[in-house]
């Protein structure tokens, strides 16, 4: 028997503050039919008049799935915050099932809700879901003027954010501070980032951000300034990593390898570049691995992949990247290994600086092709009591689509 025909046998309703009162019609139907309630305390807390059996969902989070899928065939409803598939449990729970076995029933999401009363457009609000994730993603969304989103799992979380942006020159930004939207609880006050924080906030909470203030401010363009980065020399200078940025040629979603990453300048600003990126680097040096973990961190995005060791004897395995790029460790036998690797249609760019190198990219460039580009740079500098040009090294820099 085909049970694709059979309806859903989950149900996934998103809850408010409101608690019953909020919920649609398809949703109290689904309560009303189910064998089982699952979901977190404080949403189980909301329901009033419910008979089946309620099972609270466990920490950490994983462990529910099993407990969900051991009901399976059975009515169920799971609870969720708002919009189960915003910074939600939906796609967490739909990714291990099929698409026939569940339907959803979202609520007004927090964002939606913060901004009705708050005034602001959504569409030009960075959202945020900073409950489980660290106020660094934060990073590239500071300039003044920019407005921000924000859910954090607590009121201590609020004066963590006060106390990030401070150090971060932010101090001046203005925080709304949303507490239990939706309810009868709900409470919004305004604070200064760099004032004292009150101490009774309370859960769920959210915060409007207007920032404001003196702090440096990431640029949108490839190339960022190389003070942003913490390096002890080895890192492709801004210049050069703007060339190299557009002739990776990153697309939203592409995946990059960054071999011989230094201070993971290259992969940095791939992730920069779209938040659906994703990169792995190569760094045969440990203490500059870590300090490339620490610059993807300090710059919002921890979602870098790194790998200590030297390529091609250590590349990483599973999913083939969109885009490759060697910064360092450049060899004859590396470039073999990924010619015999990748597949047909994958960006390769790598810059050289040494002769040797640029003669192994001549020879390449000889057999399969690609742009073959040096790039040479000078910079002002004091010669006497005028100025002069001071140049840099020039570097060989071979791009091709294998």
């Amino acid at each position: 028997m085909d049970d694709t025909n059979s309806p859903p046998w989950l149900t996934i309703v998103g809850i408010g503050e409101d608690g019953m009162d909020g919920l649609s019609a398809a949703s109290r139907a689904a309560l009303a039919a189910a064998d089982l309630v699952m979901g977190p305390a404080r949403h189980l807390a909301l329901l009033g008049g419910i008979s089946a059996p309620m099972v609270e969902w466990p920490v950490p989070f994983a462990e529910g799935i099993a407990r969900l899928l051991a009901h399976r065939g059975r009515p169920v409803v799971v609870l969720a915050s708002g919009d189960p598939f915003w910074f939600g449990a939906g796609s967490s729970i739909a990714r291990h099932l099929a698409a026939h076995e569940w339907c959803a029933h979202p609520a007004p999401s927090t964002f939606g809700l913060a901004a009705a009363r708050l005034g602001w457009a959504i569409q030009d609000v960075a959202c945020l879901g900073l409950h489980a994730a660290p106020l660094d993603r934060l990073r590239p969304h500071l300039a003044p003027g920019a407005r921000a989103l924000v859910l954090l799992r607590d009121g201590a979380a609020v004066a963590g954010l006060g106390a990030w942006l401070s150090a971060r020159g932010f101090g001046a930004s203005r925080l709304h501070v949303l507490e239990c939207l939706g309810g009868p609880r709900e409470r919004i006050r305004s604070i200064e980032a760099g004032a004292t924080i009150p101490a009774d906030i309370v859960h769920p909470v959210a915060v409007g951000l207007e920032v404001a203030g003196d702090g440096p401010v990431l640029t949108v363009a490839s190339g960022r300034p190389d003070a942003l980065f913490d390096h002890d020399g080895q890192i492709t200078k801004a210049p050069v990593r703007a060339l190299t940025l557009s002739a990776l040629a990153p697309r939203p979603g592409d995946y990059l390898w960054d071999i011989g990453a230094g201070s993971g300048s290259i992969a940095i600003e791939w992730l920069l570049a779209h938040p659906a990126n994703r990169a792995c680097a190569v760094e045969a040096d440990p203490a500059r691995a870590d300090r490339a973990r620490a610059n993807a961190r300090a710059l919002g995005v921890d979602r870098l992949e790194l790998m200590v060791g030297r390529a091609p004897a250590m590349l990483p395995d599973g999913l083939m990247p969109q885009a490759v790029f060697i910064g360092g460790g450049l060899s004859q036998a590396l470039l073999e290994r990924l010619e015999a690797l990748l597949p047909p249609g994958t960006r390769l760019v790598a810059n050289a600086v040494t002769l040797e190198s640029e003669a192994l990219l001549a020879l390449w460039h000889g057999r399969r092709g690609g742009s073959l580009l040096r790039i040479e740079l000078a910079d002002a500098a004091p010669l006497g009591n005028r100025h002069g040009w001071r140049s840099r090294f020039p570097v060989v820099q071979w791009s091709v689509t294998l």
